[in-house]
């Protein structure tokens, strides 16, 4: 397995387990709001407003985790360029960059690759741009050394 095989499947893991996470969260709230409905013969309705308001939350953000596993879809690892694009990795001179969506950290063959997204304030430098090409990011200076 390449090496943005490994990163693309990494990617589908982490966000599959945000989307577990978030179905577990709403049924947890679902059935607490199924509880307070049936203990409460009064109006009362305060102790269902911030659980309605978690699963509008948690709904909203299962829906974004649901869009980043359909955007993961999109990118083919055997796909080569010289400019940075989605699923492209981007070897600087201090960190490397894996262009997908925002998953953060990953370690992989002692090596440390973030994984952002192209539409991120540091992905929207990197799209694009090729190998030696120069960016700024929070006041730090990168020079890019390899595209893959």
């Amino acid at each position: 397995m390449t090496i943005k095989q490994q990163l693309l499947q990494i990617c589908n893991e982490r966000v599959d387990k945000r989307i577990q996470d978030y179905k577990e969260e709403i049924h947890l709230i679902k059935e607490a709001i199924e509880s307070n409905d049936k203990g409460n013969s009064e109006d009362d309705d305060s102790g269902n407003g911030k659980l309605l308001n978690d699963l509008e939350k948690n709904m909203a953000y299962m829906n974004d985790a649901l869009k980043a596993k359909d955007f993961l879809k999109q990118i083919k690892t055997n796909v080569n360029s010289t400019d940075a694009v989605l699923g492209s990795i981007v070897k600087t001179d201090s960190m490397n960059f894996y262009l997908a969506t925002s998953i953060g950290k990953i370690e992989l063959e002692n090596k440390e690759y973030f994984a952002i997204s192209l539409s991120s304030p540091i992905g929207q430098l990197l799209k694009n741009k090729k190998q030696n090409d120069r960016f700024e990011f929070n006041q730090t200076k990168y020079v890019i050394s390899e595209i893959i």
